[in-house]
């Protein structure tokens, strides 16, 4: 991947490091790779695209160069009607300022309290305010209400819902605070944009896109053997595959599809019209689950020298890492599956959830609960849990992590490293290196997490069919794929399902 930064000193902000010659060389190409990963502002215009823009490409002299979006509006840009800056990817960066920014992003700062966030990141008010000026060009309010009034466009331009749970869904106080900073900010009135008109259709749909290449089938293969039955399911009609599970946020209940749409990129999302108030932060959930803000090419260019990894890349370009709609279920899962296979893990989840889940009505046949709370399994006997087959050692290693989540240990701190974050999961009694390594590779998103202690990836690694190589040995074969070692884990895991030729 071609760097867009320039020569200068390390001090020096990413807003001012962005090199206009490279970054017009992508815009010109429409290079999907840089999508989201920088905006352009036209001079000409006063409107911000993203690189993938289809319109007519602008002189290299009207073009000014921002790192978000909430940046170009800073600098007095609106977004472009045409590529639509909303749908663009995040820029997938493990850093403090992106952290932020993603929990902004899903609406961390909805209720306006600073204060509040900077507390839970560890930093003081005035620390985080620094911390994104230096990153993105604005204040921790400019970028909150950049989010809110671009997911406001994304409703307006794609459901029928009324202006007042646009407004609300979209972390707006007032309907009259919405309307008046999306014409102060976009100069038009938010009706004017409206797109989509009210349907009969059983739940909202939306759009979210990702840079291709997808791999949707082994994706949803991935997630399909991994699947908690009554929680949730890959399903398969006259219009394809699609993964639906059910969904409890705060005190909202409902249900959810999703779609590949590969003409145009995009995955589609339809939700029960329960959930319109809390769309912000399920989409960053879903964002999450299926890897959208992954950039496949630059990884598959680093992995692909790895003769090894570079069989399977070109097997399955686009073989994203699978994420946690919720990272509690997934913690959970992670440790149903400690030494029993794939599938005896699934059916004791799914004896969880139906045994401990709270019953729900959807659509889907095979979707019926929800997922156990965890204050619930945290103060639950360890007999009553171990009564859906497991030992009393694993059950007290279920209602200790279930303590864990309870007592705020999921929710890792902003910039946290992958060696603190492991760390930290191992204080669960029961919890080992591998639970904790793929608990951080699906749930907590770190690239470069990697359970050398599973037995399938020291198979996979091994040079002669029907053996494999020491977790010693495979941390060292490991080491070169370093920061990308998740999406290694993945191709190594996905290489089980084709032959292995004997190279002797």
């Amino acid at each position: 991947m071609a760097t867009l930064l320039s020569e200068s000193p390390a001090s020096a902000s990413p807003v001012s490091l962005l090199d206009p010659e490279h970054c017009y060389r992508a815009l010109v190409a429409r290079d999907s790779r840089f999508d989201g990963v920088f905006f352009i502002g036209v001079k000409t215009t006063g409107v911000y695209c993203r690189p993938v823009c289809a319109v007519k490409t602008a002189r290299a002299s009207s073009c000014t160069y921002y790192s978000s979006a909430a940046a170009a509006e800073a600098a007095g840009f609106r977004p472009c009607l045409r590529c639509r800056p909303e749908l663009a990817p995040y820029a997938l960066q493990q850093n403090l300022a992106y952290a932020v920014w993603q929990r902004i992003a899903a609406g961390a700062l909805n209720d306006g309290d600073v204060e509040r966030l900077a507390e839970e990141i560890g930093l003081s008010s005035r620390q985080l305010r620094r911390v994104l000026l230096q990153h993105f060009g604005v204040t921790p309010v400019e970028l909150a209400q950049t989010q809110r009034l671009l997911f406001a466009k994304k409703l307006l331009q794609e459901t029928g819902l009324p202006m007042t749970d646009v407004a609300y869904a979209a972390g707006f106080g007032s309907v009259r605070r919405f309307n008046a900073l999306f014409a102060e900010r976009y100069k038009m009135a938010p009706g004017s944009i409206r797109r989509a008109s009210a349907t009969d259709s059983e739940g909202i749909i939306l759009r979210l896109a990702y840079r291709p290449p997808y791999a949707w089938d082994e994706a949803l293969q991935y997630l399909a053997a991994r699947a908690m039955p009554g929680l949730e399911a890959v399903l398969e009609d006259k219009s394809g595959k699609s993964y639906v599970r059910s969904v409890s946020i705060g005190d909202r209940q409902g249900w959810l599809q999703v779609r590949h749409v590969a003409d145009k990129q995009q995955l589609s999302l339809q939700v029960a019209p329960a959930l319109a108030p809390v769309l912000m932060p399920l989409l960053a959930k879903v964002r999450n689950l299926f890897d959208l803000d992954a950039n496949p090419l630059v990884m598959e260019s680093y992995l692909q020298t790895d003769t090894l990894l570079a069989a399977q890349i070109q097997r399955t370009p686009g073989l994203r890492v699978p994420g946690a709609f919720d990272a509690f279920e997934l913690a959970i899962r992670a440790i149903l599956g400690q030494q029993i296979s794939v599938a005896g893990a699934s059916t004791v989840a799914g004896r969880l959830v139906r045994r401990f889940g709270m019953p729900i009505e959807t659509p889907f046949a095979e979707v019926s609960h929800h997922f156990p709370a965890a204050d619930l399994l945290a103060g639950m006997p360890v007999e009553e849990i171990a009564q859906i087959g497991l030992t009393k050692s694993r059950a007290a290693t279920i209602r200790n992590l279930a303590v864990f989540a309870v007592e705020g240990g999921l929710q890792m701190p902003a910039g946290i490293s992958l060696e603190d974050a492991v760390a930290r999961l191992k204080t669960v009694g029961g919890v080992g290196e591998w639970t904790a390594q793929y608990i951080a590779l699906r749930a907590l998103r770190f690239a470069d997490a990697f359970p050398a202690g599973d037995l399938a990836l020291q198979k996979a690694a091994a040079v002669a069919p029907e053996t494999r190589i020491t977790e010693k040995q495979l941390l060292a074969r490991a080491h070169p794929w370093s920061p990308w070692r998740s999406y290694a884990a993945l191709l190594l895991w996905q290489s089980l399902s084709y032959p292995k030729q004997s190279k002797d």
